[in-house]
């Protein structure tokens, strides 16, 4: 089947409505359909904006109608999340002897395998995917930092024989 007769045919209920029809058009005339097309085809025929397109709606009745708004946990899940992130960025000051690893891989774990998820659910979770990618950034930095604070005794040993050389 060609594209055309595709498009065709499922273009075909729009040909079959009223205003549309050769009849009617023999009827009503050229002046007709050009006072329906300049008032928008209201009093028949196809809409394409809604009855309440012309009223504006408030951001709050937007975000409390929302399937992620503020009445649901998609909303208030990533708020309490929030907290996680600036527990590590303070932990920054912290010295490095006093940060767990395996807490911080944890946290870098999750940070990145809920971010993939968060963009794979229906609704899309734009907010929590936004705090669990800063959640994996905080706690990739923070195993990055134990990792380069904890001494490797190949290093060590390494050192001790370049100072050996040196005496």
């Amino acid at each position: 089947m060609s594209a055309s007769r595709s498009f065709l045919t499922a273009a075909r209920p729009l040909f079959r409505q009223q205003p549309l029809s050769s009849a009617w058009r023999a009827r009503a005339g050229p002046q007709a359909m050009n006072a329906n097309f300049r008032n928008g085809f209201k009093n028949g025929g196809r809409r394409w904006q809604s009855a309440a397109a012309g009223e504006q709606v408030s951001w709050f009745k937007r975000m409390w109608d929302s399937p992620v708004g503020l009445k649901t946990v998609h909303f208030w899940a990533p708020v309490m999340k929030w907290c996680l992130v600036i527990a590590g960025i303070s932990d920054f000051a912290r010295p490095v002897e006093k940060l767990s690893l395996t807490q911080n891989l944890a946290l870098t774990a999750t940070g990145i395998i809920w971010t993939r998820w968060c963009l794979i659910i229906k609704p899309k979770n734009y907010l929590l995917a936004a705090v669990n990618f800063f959640l994996g950034c905080v706690g990739l930095v923070q195993v990055s930092r134990i990792a380069l604070h904890k001494p490797n005794p190949a290093i060590e040993e390494v050192k001790e024989k370049v100072e050996e050389v040196k005496a």
